[in-house]
């Protein structure tokens, strides 16, 4: 047994090397997110009877159960662990996978993990090091959890932080077996991905259903057992072995996978074959690869404006008399009444969210180049620009998409005419485009640098959602280019700050393919 491990430690060391930077920036993002929960609620809902009140007022709600999941406790760390630990769990869950996906399958599919093979490392233990890096990713973040929510009561802040935490590991063992099943880094996060989303869909339609988290559908999910230790509310320390023993079975799986494959193989093998017909021209070939993702992309937006949409109504509920929790939400959407503050609120979040599928479109073609795909597609007579363009067509049409759809969704399940909502939606797409300008930019002028693209989405999603609750000055605000769009629906429509955001992606854009037509191309 020793001899399939060997080579651990240094595999293990030179992962948690690789990732010095975004092992502690996912830690601190996730820990944090939850440790700054305590003075926000506070500060909205500062006496036992306003906590109490909230706690009914979403209990007796079924769309907020959905979205957060039923109240457990209305102490200050309950409403805590109710309001942000979902979400920290899907944080931990995603941050997770990419390190498990880095650090094996990524690994096999440029060629690095079997030069390293060459040596003395045994055929385990790529995975095991990979498992160890992630556990000290979620380590890290039981420990920030904890710390930050001891004083609220020791107990509930570790089985918080042991949930979370815990949720992680299951989905990095998740990430596991997909490295092993998938042929490519990109197929094992997807498929992950469509995990960790069924299982955040099973949560919430069980949640819908009833305000205890005991539906059958809650106990499916593994994000709905964080929920059901119940943090802060009589704790259920059970669950943890629940979440312990799905950590062992799927890593027992992943295992026994590796040892039954060689170095680069799947279980899932694509198909080989020419690229003939609708795939012989350099967009046909882009929407191929893409067309999944923004498939999923588009059914997810749809169905999230469809469950927001139905939200609206209970915008009061969640408000009621305090002028903190108002004051929030039109720091957020404007101030021209609640429901169209929570509708601008909402829309900016896609807007946001829309971002992520356009920075990651346009690093797609980044990953076939870095992979060694496109070097052959551009030894014929195939321009840079025009293989750059079908990827970029897909980011920035897709985006558009997306975002129509979301507001479609929004505005059906509101009620009303869809004309201002769609429009308030796609207002969105010049700050969009803006973070897909510069992932463009970063791309063609210095690939190396790429991938901080995803920092600068990940930034102007904290800016904008995090931000008013935390009342940050706006000067911070407007270092994300949502903060100068107007607030639509409900405000009056402002084009100069659209056309210059629209002008602003244009130079980003055309500078990156001027340096992409100029650099040579990388393979690393």
């Amino acid at each position: 047994m020793s001899a399939v491990l060997t080579g651990t430690g240094t595999l293990t060391r030179l992962a948690l090397r690789r990732d010095r930077i975004m092992i502690p920036v996912w830690a601190l993002v996730t820990g944090g997110l939850v440790a700054s929960g305590v003075g926000s609620l506070e500060g909205l809902y500062g006496t036992a009877a306003a906590r109490t009140e909230l706690a009914a007022s979403m209990t007796a709600n079924s769309s907020m159960r959905s979205l957060y999941g039923p109240v457990f406790g209305d102490s200050l760390g309950g409403l805590v662990a109710w309001r942000f630990g979902t979400f920290a769990a899907a944080l931990a869950a995603v941050a997770s996978l990419m390190v498990v996906i880095r650090h094996t399958r990524e690994e096999e599919e440029t060629g690095r993990q079997e030069m390293l093979s060459a040596g003395a490392v045994g055929r385990r233990a790529p995975l095991t090091s990979a498992l160890l890096a992630a556990l000290a990713l979620n380590t890290a973040v039981v420990v920030i959890v904890t710390a930050g929510l001891a004083g609220q009561g020791a107990a509930g802040a570790l089985a918080l932080g042991l949930a979370v935490g815990g949720t992680g590991m299951v989905f990095a063992a998740v990430a596991a077996v997909a490295a092993q099943l998938t042929e490519s880094a990109r197929l094992a996060r997807g498929l992950t991905a469509a995990v960790l989303g069924l299982a955040f869909a099973l949560r919430a339609a069980g949640d819908a259903g009833t305000p205890t988290g005991g539906s059958v559908l809650t106990w499916l999910s593994p994000v709905g057992w964080a929920e059901n230790v119940r943090a802060f509310a009589g704790e259920r320390w059970w669950v943890l072995l629940l979440i312990l023993a799905a950590v062992l079975l799927l890593t027992a799986v992943a295992y026994v996978l590796t040892g039954r494959r060689d170095v680069g193989a799947s279980f899932l093998a694509t198909r080989p074959g020419p690229a003939e017909g609708r795939l012989a021209s350099a967009g046909a070939l882009a929407w191929r690869l893409q067309r999944g993702s923004l498939l999923g992309w588009s059914l997810g937006f749809l169905l999230g404006g469809l469950v927001f949409g139905g939200m609206v109504e209970g915008a009061a509920d969640i408000v009621g008399d305090n002028e903190r929790a108002r004051e929030i939400f039109e720091r957020m959407g404007g101030q021209s009444g609640l429901s169209n503050a929570f509708l601008a609120t909402m829309v900016s979040l896609f807007g946001m969210l829309a971002a992520l599928f356009a920075v990651g479109s346009v690093l797609r073609a980044h990953g076939e180049e870095t992979a060694g795909r496109a070097e052959p597609l551009l030894a014929n007579a195939l321009g840079r620009l025009r293989w750059a363009t079908g990827h970029l067509l897909i980011a920035f049409g897709g985006s558009a998409l997306i975002l129509a759809l979301a507001g479609l969704g929004l505005a059906l399940s509101y009620g009303r005419d869809p004309g201002p909502v769609l429009g308030a939606s796609l207002v969105q797409l010049p700050a969009v485009w803006t973070l897909a300008g510069l992932a463009v930019l970063l791309w063609g002028a210095a690939p190396r640098a790429a991938t901080a693209a995803w920092g600068a989405a990940g930034l102007c999603l904290a800016l904008g959602w995090i931000g008013p609750a935390l009342d940050l000055p706006q000067a911070a605000l407007d270092l994300s280019p949502f903060g100068h769009l107007p607030k639509l629906p409900g405000q009056e429509m402002a084009w100069p700050p659209v056309l210059a955001l629209t002008a602003l992606t244009a130079a980003l854009t055309a500078a990156g393919l001027a340096g992409l037509r100029r650099r040579d191309l990388t393979t690393s």
